[in-house]
């Protein structure tokens, strides 16, 4: 099929096109299938369709041959939105101010809107999306009246249609893209619907049918697995929002309850183990729970369970202020982002304390939270920014963050080079051991995720008066025949953390390096902490910014005082210091132990 073949043009020659929705026949290019990835209409039983459900696909496919499709593509049946839902997220009112005064506004980077190609726009890529997505349009509304942004609005709009609206091209119409264009141009058609000009009307109200029919084929394309989310999204809101779309939605509640399947654990995590995307799918399907209550419909039970499942694992590594831990390429996402994200799903729930899938661990004493993670790294193909952190731990006591990650990996823009997001992917990057400066799990030239980390042992308990954590993984097993176990033991009243690191022999693995290497212990510090080694190098003496003191001792090796980075939820980068614990380890391993104690 051709890229750009022209809108008009009949699909009577390919009555096999449609995959079971739309208002007119989908026209773009197309993309091979992820492996083994494919939508199927399921029997009836399975899906619950009706003998009348089942007709009514059968004569929708019938339709494709007759005359009524020709009056669809002519415009001679009305096109409307059926429903304006609700977006349950506020914008950016930085960024909304920054389009407002005539350039978008990213990641601190730049971009003049006075003769801006929007077929070409030259940018990062997470900039592009943030264009093509329309989430500046959420930002705009956020910032501005109606009257002064609407002329905004509407312009920007108009740009984009006559650069994209006709041929299909990338990334513009990348299923993801296309999912989050749908919902945001929807939840937003007061700012760009209100015009007078039938011509202009006319060329939206055509796009968002045209954006419905390519996910009609593409969705199930979508590279990554929230991707697809995103993409199945979009089609079952096209479904509840544009006529004519019934079919459109037994098949688009099909593909979605697949893609869920896909991108969540049974414990409600994602398989990226990415905050940002748990984020981000947990505000998706707030969305679309709009959608349906815009058109006075209830959502279908799975989705309402889809998001009961994914707020417990994302406010599990909250911390006690509330603002979200550095894992897996997110920064200290803020309290309002978060809190924004739970209060648009509308689900009250306690944070997951164990999580053996979405693979963190969570303990809560007194003001004190301590969060590790405990689970190998994501697959490959399923990692954002995945990083080798595997056992790494972050502790904060109220709103102190004390011991932490790097964290912003995922976030690469001015303040975070691509360079730079590499090496926070690191495991010296994480508050864990890293052995002969090599990373647990191995990071790939092309960035992906090689061998390293298979398996990992926990166990957790409870005993008096402090919670035990007790894991071990095999990331040096295969170079070094050494097993990382570590042991943290927090207290009831949270102001106590001890631990000790072990690196253990194992005996099915023999080494491969020289008799001793080696290694180092990172405690990776929060901002606004000042540190003074004492006592020869075996402490550290920590003044938080309350005033609070807290001291950090060794029972081996030395204590050295390095400077080191924190990455904030705006992916900018904060001068830090990290105490690090070096010694070297022979054929028969050897331990570490430490402790963190609050002094007052």
């Amino acid at each position: 099929m051709s890229a750009d073949r022209p809108e008009n043009e009949s699909p009577a020659d390919d009555p096999a096109s449609d995959p079971g929705g739309g208002l007119e026949r989908y026209s773009g290019e197309e993309s091979e299938a992820p492996e083994g990835r494919s939508l199927t209409l399921r029997a009836g039983g399975d899906r619950g369709q009706s003998l009348a459900e089942q007709t009514a696909l059968l004569y929708y496919r019938m339709t494709w041959r007759m005359p009524l499709h020709r009056l669809r593509l002519s415009g001679k049946l009305p096109l409307r939105l059926l429903a304006v839902p609700v977006d349950p997220v506020d914008g950016d009112r930085v960024q909304g101010m920054a389009v407002r005064a005539g350039h978008f506004l990213f990641r601190g980077l730049q971009k003049k809107l006075d003769g801006i190609d929007f077929a070409d726009l030259k940018l990062p890529p997470a900039f592009e999306d943030y264009v093509h997505r329309f989430v500046w349009l959420r930002d705009l509304d956020t910032a501005a009246s109606r009257d002064q942004a609407l002329p905004v609005a509407e312009k920007l709009v108009e740009q984009w249609l006559d650069a994209n609206g006709k041929k299909i091209r990338q990334p513009a119409w990348r299923p993801d893209n296309c999912g989050w264009r749908l919902l945001i141009w929807a939840s937003h058609a007061p700012l760009i619907l209100s015009s007078n000009d039938l011509i202009y009307r006319s060329k939206v109200l055509n796009n968002i049918a045209r954006t419905a029919r390519h996910l009609d084929r593409t969705a199930d394309k979508a590279t990554s697995s929230l991707g697809r989310l995103v993409a199945w999204s979009g089609v079952v809101a096209a479904s509840l929002l544009i006529p004519e779309g019934r079919v459109r939605r037994i098949v688009g509640e099909a593909g979605l309850e697949k893609a869920m399947g896909e991108f969540f654990y049974p414990d409600g995590g994602s398989v990226s183990r990415s905050p940002l995307n748990q984020m981000d799918a947990v505000i998706l399907l707030s969305m679309l729970k709009q959608v349906y209550l815009a058109r006075e419909e209830d959502a279908p039970e799975f989705l309402e369970n889809a998001l009961a499942l994914a707020v417990p694992p994302l406010t599990g590594l909250t911390h006690f202020d509330g603002s979200m831990g550095n894992w897996q390429g997110g920064g200290a996402t803020s309290t309002e982002q978060v809190d924004q994200a739970i209060e648009a799903s509308g689900i009250r729930a306690r944070p997951l304390r164990q999580a053996r899938d979405w693979g963190y661990q969570r303990v809560s004493s007194g003001r004190s939270v301590l969060i590790m993670d405990a689970a190998p790294p994501p697959i490959a193909r399923m990692a954002v920014a995945g990083c080798a952190s595997t056992l790494a731990f972050e502790f904060s006591n109220g709103d102190n963050r004390i011991i932490g990650n790097c964290g912003g990996a995922g976030l690469v823009g001015a303040t975070i080079p691509a360079a730079l997001a590499r090496g926070l992917r690191t495991t010296a990057a994480h508050s864990t051991l890293c052995i002969d400066n090599s990373n647990s799990t191995s990071i790939l030239p092309d960035g992906k995720l090689g061998r390293g980390v298979n398996e990992v042992e926990l166990f957790r308990r409870d005993v008096e008066n402090a919670t035990r954590l007790e894991a071990s993984h095999d990331g040096y097993a295969r170079r070094f025949g050494l097993l990382h176990k570590r042991l943290l033991l927090m207290r009831s009243d949270g102001l106590e953390l001890r631990g000790e690191d072990m690196l253990i022999p194992d005996g099915r693995k023999r080494r491969r390096k020289k008799k001793d290497v080696e290694y180092a212990l990172r405690f990776h510090l929060g901002p606004d902490i000042e540190s003074d080694l004492i006592s020869e190098g075996k402490g550290v003496l920590l003044r938080l910014k309350d005033g609070n003191l807290w001291q950090f001792r060794a029972t081996s090796g030395t204590i050295i005082l390095e400077d080191s980075v924190w990455v904030d939820g705006m992916g900018i980068p904060h001068g830090v210091m990290q105490m690090v614990i070096t010694d070297t380890v022979g054929s028969g391993g050897g331990a570490t132990g430490w402790l963190l104690k609050h002094m007052g």
